[in-house]
C-alpha cells in the first residue's frame, strides 16, 4: 500500500502542475485580450447594421399624355439631358396653335383700343364744335325773341310770329343742352379708353401679356412631352409601358446616379458618445469581402432614432414597457475614386468601423450644404420669349410698331 501511494503522488503532482499551467495561460490570454479590447474599444466603434443609400431620382411627367416612345430600360445607362420617355404631342401642339392664334388676335384687338383714342378724340372735337354752333343759335334765338317782344306792343309783329320766335328759343335751348351732353359723353368715352391704354405700350398691355402667358404655358407644355433625365446614372424600377395613358406626377422610372452613394450606419445610442463629424471610417462590403476596403468620413449624425420616424411610433406609456436600445443613423461619405473602382448598389450591406480618437469635430452640422445633386431641366425662356415677340411684331402693323417703340 505504501508503495502504491508513493507511486500515485508524482502523478497527482504532475496533473496539478499541468492544470495550473493551463489556468495561467488562459488567464494571461484573457488579460491580454482584455487589455487589447480596452485599448481598441476606446478608439473605434463598429457595426454591421449599415447599408448603402443613394439618390433615387424619379422620372415623372408634368402633363398628362399617352406614351409614344420609351428611350431607356432597367439597368440602362443614361446621361443628364437624354430623352427617356416621349409623350404624344398632338394635343399639346393643338393647344400651342390655339394660344398662338389667341395672342395674335389679342394684339389686334388691343391695337383697335389704341386706334379708338384718335377716333374718340376727333369725336370730342366734333361735339365741341356742335356745342359752339348751338350756343350761337341759342344767342340768335334769344335776340330774335327780344326784338319781336319789343315791337309786339305796337302791333309791329303778329302774335303767331311771336310764338314762333319763342318756339325757336326753346328748340335752341334743347339743342344746346343736347350738345353739352354729347360733349360730356364723348369726353367720358375718351377718358375711359385712355384708361385702358395710358402709360403702357401694346406689347406690355395687360391683355397682351395675359395672352402671352397662355402661349408660354402652351409652349412649355409642348416641350414637356419629351421627358429628359435630370442626372447621369442607371435606370431602375421602370414601370411605364408603351401606349399607356399617364397623368401628371405618375412615377414612370427612376434614375440612380452611382457617383452619389453614401452609407447609413445604424449605431446604438451608447456608441454615439464620442462620434463627431469628419471622423475617418473604414468599410467592408459583403459583395467584395475583405479584399476591398472603402474609406470615408462621417458626414452627419441623424437627429432622431429609427423608431422615432417609424410609420407607427412605439407607445411606451404602458404598464408592460420593456427598454430597447435605440439606434441612430450615421451618414458616411465614401471616397469617390474607390467607389468608381469598385461600384456599390443601393441597399448592399456594409461593415463599418469608425475611428473616434479625434473628437475635435462637431456632433451636429452648423453650416448649410449647398452642393447640388441634381437640377430639374427647364425650358429655355429665351426661345419662347423670342417667339412671343415675333408674334406680337407681326400683328402690330407698321404705325402701331412705331408708336410702340416711341412709348
Amino acid at each position: 500500500m505504501t508503495t502504491e501511494t508513493e507511486q500515485l503522488m508524482p502523478a497527482k503532482a504532475q496533473r496539478k502542475t499541468a492544470l495550473l499551467a493551463i489556468t495561467g495561460v488562459v488567464g494571461i490570454a484573457a488579460i491580454a485580450y482584455g487589455v487589447y479590447w480596452y485599448i481598441n474599444n476606446g478608439k473605434h466603434e463598429t457595426t454591421d447594421n449599415a447599408y448603402v443609400q443613394g439618390n433615387v431620382v424619379q422620372i415623372t411627367p408634368q402633363i398628362a399624355g399617352t406614351v409614344s416612345a420609351i428611350g431607356a430600360q432597367d439597368t440602362d445607362f443614361v446621361r443628364a439631358g437624354q430623352s427617356v420617355v416621349q409623350l404624344d404631342g398632338a394635343d399639346a401642339q393643338v393647344a400651342l396653335d390655339q394660344a398662338r392664334a389667341q395672342l395674335a388676335q389679342t394684339v389686334r384687338e388691343v391695337r383697335t383700343i389704341y386706334a379708338n383714342n384718335s377716333t374718340l378724340s376727333a369725336n370730342v372735337s366734333l361735339r365741341e364744335a356742335e356745342i359752339t354752333r348751338t350756343n350761337s343759335e341759342l344767342a340768335r334765338a334769344k335776340d330774335d325773341l327780344a326784338r319781336r317782344q319789343a315791337v309786339a306792343s305796337i302791333g309791329a309783329v303778329s302774335n303767331e310770329e311771336l310764338q314762333h320766335a319763342k318756339a325757336n328759343l326753346v328748340a335752341a335751348q334743347s339743342a344746346q343742352t343736347a350738345a353739352a351732353a354729347g360733349v360730356l359723353s364723348a369726353n367720358e368715352q375718351l377718358s375711359s379708353n385712355k384708361t385702358l391704354t395710358e402709360g403702357v405700350s401694346v406689347e406690355h398691355h395687360p391683355n397682351v401679356m395675359r395672352a402671352a402667358a397662355k402661349f408660354r404655358e402652351a409652349y412649355i407644355n409642348a416641350q414637356r412631352t419629351n421627358l429628359l433625365s435630370p442626372v447621369t446614372g442607371y435606370v431602375a424600377r421602370r414601370s411605364v409601358q408603351l401606349g399607356q395613358r399617364i397623368q401628371a406626377g405618375t412615377p414612370l422610372m427612376a434614375v440612380i446616379p452611382m457617383d452619389q452613394l453614401w452609407v447609413d450606419a445604424n449605431f446604438k445610442e451608447v456608441q454615439l458618445r464620442k462620434m463627431r463629424i469628419g471622423q475617418p471610417v473604414t468599410l467592408i462590403s459583403d459583395v467584395y469581402g475583405k479584399s476591398v476596403t472603402y474609406h470615408g468620413s462621417i458626414e452627419g449624425l441623424g437627429v432622431g432614432t429609427g423608431a422615432a420616424f417609424a410609420l407607427l411610433p412605439a407607445q411606451n406609456a404602458t404598464g408592460n414597457w420593456i427598454k430597447v436600445v435605440q439606434r441612430v443613423p450615421v451618414r458616411i461619405k465614401l471616397d469617390a475614386k474607390e467607389l468608381a473602382d469598385h461600384p456599390l448598389r443601393i441597399g448592399l450591406s456594409m461593415e463599418v468601423e469608425v475611428e473616434i480618437t479625434d473628437q475635435s469635430g462637431k456632433a451636429l452640422a452648423d453650416t448649410a450644404n449647398n452642393e447640388k445633386k441634381a437640377e430639374v431641366i427647364t425650358t429655355d425662356n429665351t426661345v419662347v420669349d423670342a417667339e412671343i415677340k415675333k408674334i406680337i411684331a407681326s400683328n402690330l402693323g407698321e404705325k402701331s410698331a412705331k408708336a410702340d417703340k416711341a412709348n
